[in-house]
């Protein structure tokens, strides 16, 4: 069972809080452990961070946010100059360094992150965390469900709504 959400997003400040907290309310609505949770939103943060530090003009980007059983993948797209990662978060931080610190803290909170830099056509950046779930999730249980199951509750909320649409006349 893979669930996805899409967001096109302003090069503006404000969206990064809006993309944090849209993603965050959504994992934990699906039982997602809080750490993980906030591992994310702190990844997810720098990353989109980024964005608006390297994207053009006025352009918008895109958060794609995927969790496919255990495995959450996030990518943010750009469409700015990009910029060269391969040399960026390896080695031993400078504190006084002025940039690559939000790179290596994006290393430290997920499992894997790439980017792919398209030049002239911005930046890919690909997050991926294995996630914790809490008992009993929203997740686990729509992962239990057989098709009959979800066939019966659509059975039922049709009924509802003609009852209800019923009590109205």
């Amino acid at each position: 069972m893979e669930i996805k959400v899409t967001l096109q997003l302003p090069r503006d400040a404000l969206s990064v809080p809006v993309v944090r907290r849209v993603l965050a309310t959504s994992m934990h609505t699906l039982g997602v452990e809080a750490d993980c949770v906030e591992d994310i939103g702190i990844a997810l943060t720098e990353a989109c961070t980024n964005v608006l530090d390297h994207a053009a003009g006025d352009d918008e980007y895109e958060v794609v946010a995927g969790i496919d059983d255990n495995l959450c993948t996030i990518l943010v797209v750009d469409t700015g100059r990009g910029f060269d990662a391969a040399h960026l978060g390896h080695a031993e931080a400078d504190p006084n360094a002025e940039e690559g610190r939000g790179i290596q803290l994006i290393r430290a909170l997920v499992d894997k992150v790439r980017f792919q830099s398209r030049p002239e056509n911005g930046m890919v950046v690909r997050l991926e965390k294995t996630l914790a779930f809490r008992d009993g999730s929203a997740i686990q249980k729509l992962a239990e469900r057989t098709p009959l199951d979800a066939e019966i509750d659509l059975t039922r909320v049709e009924a509802a709504r003609r009852e209800g649409a019923a009590a109205i006349d």
